[in-house]
């Protein structure tokens, strides 16, 4: 698999990203990717053939392969990768989208016009929900393939022999799995990384809310100052007229005479 496309589709979407984001992005890259590319693949290429039992019975093997590894270690890390990072693909598009409709709108429009958005790829209105649901299927994604991982492989731990009673074997047959240390070293690296991914995804979130929560705090309280000050100007004015009305002379009118009959 060609990773350095889905790299580059990803590397734009570090730009819309807060600190946690990149840190996210950093982690996933160079503890997840790299090390799936570098090692991980080269550790699980002999996976199923080195898996050998001590039986000649035909078939035997490969039965107590796929019951004991009913998906391949490998690809079930290769679908994790893909999955976590495609909601990051949204937000990209959701800019390039913001983008094309302020370029659409300046052409009908005019260059003098106003714009659609401040900044395409600020996260205010919709883009903010997309970065959000993107955070939260991306911590919901992880968190599948950790309770995956944990059910087929208990504890994520590959022993190094298995027992397999399975037709066809004839008997109890012994099963030996290559490499199971240096498996099961790669297997905890990776559990460590997605549970740090996890932590930072759930940090994202309670940073984006409690900012979304505090500008909206600060905006009413600035709301209420202003609706006050406006209140105060208008009594001090009504205040001013009255005293101008008082200081004016006061003039007396007399009825006209009434002519005694």
């Amino acid at each position: 698999m060609n990773w350095g496309v889905f790299q580059g589709l990803l590397s734009g979407a570090s730009d819309f990203s807060t600190a946690f984001g990149r840190l996210w992005m950093s982690v996933v890259f160079v503890f997840r990717l790299l090390v799936y590319v570098v090692a991980a693949e080269r550790v699980w290429a002999d996976e199923q053939g080195e898996f050998d039992c001590n039986t000649k019975q035909p078939g035997c093997t490969n039965v107590c392969y796929d019951y004991y590894f009913p998906v391949s270690h490998i690809r079930l890390w290769a679908l994790q990768l893909i999955l976590v990072t495609c909601p990051s693909l949204l937000v990209v598009m959701h800019v390039a989208y913001r983008e094309d409709r302020e370029r659409k709108h300046r052409e009908r429009q005019g260059e003098d016009c106003g714009r659609l958005y401040i900044h395409p790829g600020k996260k205010r209105g919709g883009l903010w929900w997309t970065y959000l649901i993107s955070l939260i299927v991306k911590a919901l994604v992880d968190s599948v393939f950790l309770y995956i991982f944990h059910h087929i492989y208990q504890n994520y731990a590959l022993p190094s022999i298995v027992k397999c009673t399975l037709p066809p074997c004839p008997n109890i047959v012994d099963c030996f799995i290559s490499r199971p240390t240096e498996k099961n070293i790669f297997t905890l690296f990776m559990v460590v990384t997605t549970v740090v991914c996890i932590l930072l995804n759930l940090c994202e979130i309670g940073y984006l809310v409690s900012k979304r929560c505090c500008e909206h705090v600060t905006r009413r309280k600035q709301s209420n100052v202003v609706a006050y000050l406006r209140k105060q100007e208008m009594f001090h004015v009504n205040n001013k007229v009255n005293e101008e009305i008082e200081l004016l002379p006061c003039i007396h009118v007399t009825p006209p005479e009434t002519k005694l009959r």
